[in-house]
């Protein structure tokens, strides 16, 4: 149980430190393509960043420490805000949605996990995931309120923002996020 939420805090600080970097790529673009989204976009990226300092904090009395790919969280982060943020308002939107559906499947997961077994409650670490959980649902309603239809182009963006996600969230668990999310999701489950 111990190691589970070692990893559950591993890769959300892990995520939160690549959306921090996503959302600070997106502001220097935007500043150029959609300048009028710099004062949300600002907003949104001190959220993530409240959001990586609290899943640091709540590591040590855990035994979790960051994980050793956060370089290539923050290299994936300011890519695909770079990216997307010269899509301008399009390509914000789309990955913003599709970063913000991907986690939110995982953080279910992992709240569900921890409410399963009572001998793992741990209720500052459930807390911690179900405010930004919350907060991260604001930023999913944001993007999926303003992005325009769907076209090829946007559903391929948005699989391939989804896609290095997943693949990020499973390098950082070393391959073991697919067993942690169907243990996860079968431990929520009724018995």
């Amino acid at each position: 149980m111990r190691s589970t939420v070692a990893r559950i805090l591993k890769v959300n600080h892990g995520g939160e430190h690549g959306a921090s970097r996503i959302y600070a790529a997106q502001i220097a673009a935007a500043r150029w393509r959609c300048s009028d989204l710099v004062p949300e976009l600002a907003e949104l990226l001190a959220h993530e960043r409240r959001h990586e300092q609290t899943f640091l904090d709540l590591m040590p009395s855990r035994a979790a420490r960051p994980c050793r790919l956060m370089p290539l969280w923050a290299l994936g982060g300011l890519a695909l805000g770079l990216m997307t943020g010269l899509l301008g308002r399009t390509g914000v939107f789309v990955c913003t949605e599709a970063v913000e559906r991907t986690v939110h499947r995982h953080l279910d997961h992992q709240l569900g996990w921890l409410a399963a077994d009572p001998a793992r409650a741990d209720p500052e670490l459930s807390a911690a995931i179900a405010g930004i959980q919350a907060e991260e649902e604001g930023h999913l309603t944001w993007a999926a309120d303003r992005r325009p239809r769907q076209t090829p182009l946007t559903r391929a963006l948005y699989a391939s923002v989804a896609a290095t996600v997943e693949a990020l969230v499973w390098l950082s668990t070393q391959g073991e996020s697919g067993r942690l999310s169907r243990e996860m999701a079968g431990s929520a489950q009724p018995h």
